[in-house]
């Protein structure tokens, strides 16, 4: 059975796509160098469509509307111009109720794009543009450590670690913060109380690593101006044991912590990428394995949620199950050395 891949590894090959939503201009070229906030492409898009029905202003038929309109698709009109004006001694006339550009004319009618907005699509992570995609994007190769989280809220930034978990397990509270955090990106656990994430906004802080984070704060994290990852869930989780690890042998250096929305079915995910240097190009992971004995995993739904082990057998057939269904599992071998059986479902794997 084929497995999903959660990313977490010390040194590899990063190759990300970065694309817009819509058609845009490029900035970048091939082999230019990009950091992470670093805009590379922008494109310009409207909020608000407005469909003017200019045969009923005028008070004609369709037809004749369609022979007294003056604009054409693609011209761009200001607020109040004028789009048609009537016939007879008292003529009406047709205007722009806003700003905006004409997409479409036909059948009496004219369609506008109105309330445009500047769109700009940062880089994610520090590296080499090695693909231009023209109008959409590009494609960047980095190298480095890797952690893949479960949640983000959107944003994107970069800036030093600074670890405040004593323990996989650990919480952070606002009287951990002080000035001396003014910049960072912080390496904080578990995240409980709003009062956290506005005391971090206040520093201001680059960005938040958390284990977990409270049902109740998602929509106000969301909202925040910096970026935050969750690595592990939505509750009260510790840290994995091998992100916990690998972030803080790496505190107190450069990271980038693009804090994207989670879509597995585009394949994105909210991941943190720690710029190291290489004198060989490592290789790049695969992002879709096959389960086997040996392999290391992490458990994706309680009661071992988020917790690492490594499969000892993969179960014959189907396996009855504690809730009465059968389905394809494992023997898994958990760090504290407890044994269980898992769903195939339920796990992922870690490499």
């Amino acid at each position: 059975m084929l497995a999903p891949v959660h990313h977490i590894i010390g040194l590899t090959t990063i190759i990300r796509e970065r694309l817009l939503p819509v058609s845009g201009n490029v900035l970048v070229r091939v082999q230019q160098k990009v950091t992470a906030g670093e805009a590379i492409a922008e494109a310009r898009w409207a909020r608000e469509h407005v469909l003017l029905d200019v045969a009923r202003l005028l008070g004609v038929s369709p037809a004749m509307a369609d022979s007294l309109i003056k604009c054409q698709v693609d011209d761009k009109l200001a607020a109040s111009a004028e789009i048609a004006v009537g016939r007879g001694l008292f003529p009406r006339s047709a205007r722009a109720p806003r700003e905006g550009r004409v997409v479409a004319v036909g059948g009496g009618q004219v369609l506008m794009e109105v309330g445009e907005s500047k769109m700009e699509l940062r880089a994610g992570l520090p590296g080499t543009v090695i693909q231009v995609i023209p109008t959409r994007g590009v494609v960047i190769q980095s190298h480095g450590g890797l952690v893949q989280g479960v949640w983000g809220n959107g944003r994107i930034d970069s800036g030093l670690l600074v670890n405040l978990m004593q323990t996989p397990d650990s919480a952070l509270t606002p009287d951990r913060m002080d000035v001396s955090l003014r910049g960072s990106i912080i390496m904080g656990g578990m995240i409980r109380n709003l009062e956290t994430l506005q005391a971090l906004a206040e520093l201001p802080a680059r960005g938040l690593i958390a284990s977990s984070i409270h049902p109740s704060l998602i929509s106000k994290a969301r909202e925040m101006r910096y970026p935050i990852l969750v690595t592990d869930g939505i509750g009260s989780l510790p840290m994995n044991s091998a992100a916990y690890k690998l972030l803080s042998t790496n505190a107190k250096r450069e990271i980038a912590l693009n804090a994207e929305t989670l879509d597995r079915y585009a394949g994105a995910k909210p991941e943190i990428v720690i710029p190291l240097p290489t004198s060989s190009e490592p290789p790049a992971p695969n992002d879709m394995e096959s389960f086997a004995p040996g392999m290391q995993v992490r458990i994706r739904r309680p009661p071992a949620h988020g917790m690492i082990g490594s499969i000892v057998s993969i179960k014959p057939g189907l396996t009855a199950l504690p809730s009465g269904l059968r389905a394809q599992a494992a023997e898994v071998k958990l760090e504290n050395n407890e044994t269980i059986v898992i769903p195939l479902v339920n796990m992922e794997v870690v490499g």
